[in-house]
């Protein structure tokens, strides 16, 4: 059987778990331009904030060397580590802040793409990533093809803008050569900014199509057939079957707990066969009355079973059964409203039971 994955039958739009599973397995939506655009902004912002403040200190270094040739006493290795310490630090301490920006530049670009992940797959040993046959399918195949016009679409629109503000810049670089040579670096940071400016213009909007196109083409290699859509819906009710039996289960445990603790009320208000509320009060014991179970139909039927075999005082009053059943929470007192209400009924039941053992008597 071949291995191949036939893309003819990929028809449907992948699902959210799809995507999910495609991203747990380091497998995103990628622009290459992203980080290009953010280093370039990055670079334009140092030459406008950074490099016109720097650029003095770095001058004032070489300067002070060059002012100086017959100072230079290069006899020895360490005399010309000597002379070049001081201008490396200069252009370090130059350069290290527009480094510092342009990696942070690319490092934001590529998180705000992709939130950075562990992907054990990715950084396990697989021998395909080497073959020169995968490779060659890469390069020459549709995916490489379409990578390699975006880049000729990308070098001609920058060269275009850059060979198009160059040029309009030709008269103020013709006219340079007759100025105060002191002002030529002004001349060229202008003329950079100006550039990189341009040319950030149309990154822009190659970075933006690259974004889209990523996007669009990162869901259709996450396409599904009809066959993978169905058993991954199959699979999905399934988990649901399984939850649902779970709860199932935990209700049923909860039943069987409430409706154990039934004989220990002292008082059940029905209304009369669909509400059923098992109370306890006991003088003794103090505090409010609390309900031990409630139930509607079977289990309303069920509690007042339970009371009736252990000659709990069953009272039918629809309004405060309804009430209770659907203010108070098992194993929960009473709330303050329902004192007088439930008092009456404890009354009632006191009364009963004099009666009872009076005609006894």
């Amino acid at each position: 059987m071949s291995d191949v994955v036939d893309h003819e039958d990929k028809t449907e739009e992948p699902t959210e778990k799809r995507l999910h599973d495609a991203v747990e397995k380091g497998q995103v939506a990628f622009s290459r331009e992203a980080p290009l655009f953010a280093s370039l902004s990055a670079a334009l912002v140092a030459l406008v904030f950074i490099v016109p403040g720097r650029a003095a200190a770095l001058f004032a270094g070489i300067v002070g060397v060059l002012d100086d040739p017959a100072g230079w006493r290069i006899t020895r290795g360490e005399d010309a580590l000597a002379l070049a310490a001081p201008l490396l630090s200069a252009t370090a301490d130059f350069l290290w802040p527009v480094v510092a920006l342009l990696g942070l530049a690319g490092i934001i670009a590529s998180v705000s793409q992709t939130p950075p992940r562990i992907v054990p797959d990715r950084i396990m040993p697989d021998f395909s990533r080497i073959s020169p046959r995968a490779g060659l399918r890469r390069v020459f195949g549709p995916r490489g093809l379409v990578e390699f016009a975006k880049s000729l679409i990308k070098v001609a629109a920058v060269g275009c803008v850059a060979a198009t503000m160059l040029i309009s810049q030709k008269a103020v670089l013709l006219t340079a050569v007759n100025d105060d040579p002191g002002t030529l670096p002004e001349r060229i940071l202008a003329l950079a900014v100006r550039t990189i400016a341009a040319v950030l213009v149309a990154t822009l909007a190659v970075a933006s199509a690259d974004l889209v196109w990523s996007r669009i083409l990162w869901r259709r290699d996450n396409r599904m057939s009809r066959h993978e859509v169905k058993e991954e819906l199959k699979q999905a009710e399934g988990d649901r079957m399984v939850k649902a039996r779970q709860r199932s289960l935990r209700l049923d445990r909860a039943r069987k707990r409430m409706l154990s603790a039934v004989p220990r009320a002292t008082m059940v208000v029905v209304n009369p066969t669909h509400f059923a509320v098992a109370m306890r009060y006991v003088r003794s014991e103090g505090g409010a009355p609390i309900v031990l179970a409630k139930g509607v139909d079977l289990i309303a039927l069920k509690i007042r079973a339970i009371a009736e075999a252990h000659e709990i005082p069953v009272v039918e009053d629809k309004s405060l059964a309804r009430s209770l059943y659907a203010a108070v929470e098992v194993e929960r007192p009473i709330p303050a409203e329902f004192y007088r209400a439930v008092a009456e009924i404890v009354h009632l039941i006191q009364q009963r039971k004099s009666a009872w053992a009076q005609r006894r008597a």
